[in-house]
């Protein structure tokens, strides 16, 4: 008897959905071991059961319709939101058909940059069935992407990379290759993109017509000939599982010799930016050619006006360090009392710091002030409300590295955006009435942004305690 079938009265609301991620959950653990095996037929006929499963299906429409953060925006078919019912009927009719509707195209607005990105929303029928072939592709790929790859992958995040950096130059102060993949999804093969994920042939068919589905940009049809659009479930995968290979091809091209005492370079790589570190200057110059005659295989190219080779030390070299996923990573020459020691106990003569990025910091307080210019005829507390989860998730995503200095430093800005916030409020009371009105001055933990109600106190930068963090082993996988 199949237990996991629909039963004829289901309601949303009472599914059991712990049950039916422990179904799911054990499907992809036997696709993984058997991609681990390299037994190729069981990995095609788990991916088979898993994506006909009523589990995987319902966990498929619940990630689209409720748990993701675009859960309202709508396709090109203008459905923006599903009733339970609807969101059952969904489930019951998600199928692999071969068939795909255009994605709606939005520009967004790239950081510290004039340029816009575009951005591709597809239809809540493919964002389901995207989010249903996903989970049967990924523990596969979970088996094959390489140890240093860490963007857009379960279990791994931007703080597993900058530990495998620090990790990498510890010891010892090395070149970089600071490179970043112009245009990665919109430029990349599609017919090499699709070879390499190497899939059944009825998936194969699938993923082809997501790719050339084709973009509605006001209005008009435009073809998807090349690349595939930011914003679909499948577009991370994809581009992570089309780069895969970069790091086993630079350690097949630089093997390393305990005779000649000559290391592989370290490749540490995220979504499509990807760090190159090695203490020869000239193995980093090669390195850099490599990885370029790579990626024309791929349709794809380096951009040059991000990529370049840098020292993490040496001053001669230029500007020493580099900035990588919002952390800046330099090194310093110190005195033997702050130097750290090799295993034979000889002196390293330097220290490695990684802190916020300045350009990290100048975005963060250009956001807190477009939300304080946002709340600025709002209660005091609907604008605590507003800027607490700001403030403390900016903090804790830098809480692992040596942000004391720059915390302290943010409090300055943040504290003059509210005191003009306050004055802009009552132009004609006196500073030390606004102050008793909006500060708790007088409680004995210093100035605290607070209405007298009692509420949670804004949140403060420097009050984020630092956290030493596990990096992820790299063959690691949930």
């Amino acid at each position: 008897m199949n237990t996991d079938a629909p039963a004829p009265m289901e309601r949303w609301n009472t599914l059991p959905w712990k049950h039916l991620q422990r179904n799911v959950f054990k499907l992809q653990t036997r696709i993984y071991r058997a991609a681990c095996r390299g037994d190729v037929t069981t990995v095609r006929m788990l991916q088979r059961l898993l994506m006909h499963s009523w589990s995987a299906k319902l966990l498929a429409v619940r990630k689209v319709t409720q748990d993701n953060q675009g859960k309202k925006t709508p396709g090109v078919d203008g459905v923006q939101s599903l009733t339970p019912p609807q969101r059952l009927t969904l489930a019951r009719t998600l199928t692999r058909d071969g068939m795909a509707a255009p994605v709606r195209r939005v520009w967004l607005p790239k950081p510290s940059t004039p340029e816009l990105r575009p951005l591709g929303i597809p239809t809540l029928h493919d964002r389901a069935g995207q989010a249903l072939v996903k989970s049967a592709l990924e523990p596969e790929w979970e088996a094959r992407f390489a140890p240093h790859s860490y963007g857009f992958r379960p279990g791994r995040s931007c703080q597993d990379a900058i530990e495998a950096i620090f990790t990498a130059i510890g010891h010892k102060a090395k070149y970089v290759l600071d490179a970043d993949i112009e245009k990665c999804f919109d430029r990349i093969d599609q017919t090499a993109r699709l070879t390499k994920v190497h899939t059944s042939p009825s998936l194969h068919r699938q993923l082809q017509a997501w790719l050339k589905a084709g973009v509605l940009d006001q209005g008009t049809l435009f073809p998807t000939d090349t690349g595939s659009m930011q914003g679909g479930n499948l577009s991370p995968l994809l581009a992570c599982s089309a780069l895969h290979g970069l790091e086993a091809h630079i350690g097949k091209t630089f093997p390393r010799s305990g005779s000649r005492r000559f290391q592989t370079p370290n490749v540490v790589v995220y979504a499509d930016d990807l760090v190159i570190l090695h203490e020869d200057r000239t193995v980093v110059e090669r390195c850099q050619a490599v990885v370029s005659e790579w990626l024309r295989e791929m349709g794809l190219a380096l951009k040059p006006s991000k990529t370049r080779i840098t020292h993490t030390l040496d001053v001669a070299e230029g500007t020493p360090g580099f900035d990588f996923l919002g952390f800046q990573i330099r090194q310093y020459p110190v005195g033997k009392t702050k130097s750290g020691k090799d295993c034979r106990g000889r002196l390293h003569g330097f220290k490695t710091r990684i802190t916020p990025s300045p350009t990290a910091m100048q975005r963060h307080v250009e956001a807190l002030r477009k939300t304080i210019d946002r709340h600025r005829h709002a209660e005091q507390e609907a604008l605590l409300n507003a800027l607490n989860p700001q403030i403390m998730g900016w903090s804790a995503y830098y809480a692992h590295v040596g942000s004391a200095r720059a915390f302290q430093r943010l409090d300055h800005p943040v504290y003059a955006m509210l005191w003009g916030w306050a004055v802009s409020r009552h132009p004609k009371k006196a500073k030390h009435w606004i102050a008793r009105k909006y500060w708790r001055v007088d409680d004995g933990h210093g100035w605290r942004f607070q209405p007298a109600n009692r509420t949670k106190p804004l949140a403060r930068h420097d009050h984020t305690p630092h956290q030493r963090y596990v990096k992820v082993q790299g063959t690691r996988s949930p």
